[in-house]
């Protein structure tokens, strides 16, 4: 009996492979098509070729070989919407990291540094920073004075990285506007 299954399994093989090079290279032209980068279009490809692979595999695929070409094409612009998605996230947040080391390492760093100013200025923006929404002040202590990155705070508050990014933005923000009528004996 085993030796049935193995012979029915070779010829599921052999029938896949002879049906992959009559339709794999429309498919993968159809997947490049879907995604920005011909790689991913090879990749989108494998993916929606697995799922398949898996729902035959498993006997829950409705409708005979004759539904794989419509389903793959439906996968594969489902896999490259779901691609895009997560290259569009993985970007905003790569783009919140670099206006974050721009903030940081910018001309107006100068201001909010203690050191060398004094009592009077260290003093100003203490009261400041209390004087702001827990969640902000928070943030910008743990970012500047604790050296934590976004993805850390995010981590130690439970938050994620774009709503820390953006409390310690409106942080600053209001920090700014808080301390710009400021005068410290002439630094401003």
């Amino acid at each position: 009996m085993a030796n049935v299954g193995i012979h029915v399994r070779r010829e599921e093989s052999s029938y896949w492979r002879e049906w992959l090079r009559e339709n794999g290279s429309r498919l993968l032209l159809f997947a490049r098509q879907q995604t920005r980068r011909q790689e991913d279009g090879e990749d989108v490809l494998q993916e929606a070729l697995v799922k398949l692979a898996r729902k035959v595999e498993e006997g829950s695929f409705v409708g005979g070989q004759k539904a794989w070409m419509p389903f793959l094409y439906t996968q594969i612009r489902r896999e490259a919407i779901d691609l895009g998605r997560r290259n569009d996230r993985r970007k905003r947040r790569e783009d919140i990291v670099v206006e974050d080391e721009k903030l940081q390492g910018g001309p107006d760093e100068s201001w909010f540094e203690c050191a060398g100013y004094g009592d009077e200025r260290r003093v100003l923006l203490e009261r400041a920073l209390r004087e702001l929404p827990g969640k902000f002040s928070e943030v910008i202590v743990m970012k500047l004075w604790g050296g934590r990155t976004f993805a850390e705070i995010g981590d130690i508050l439970e938050i994620s990285m774009n709503t820390v990014a953006s409390r310690y933005r409106y942080g600053i923000d209001a920090l700014r506007k808080s301390l710009s009528g400021a005068r410290f004996r002439g630094d401003l």
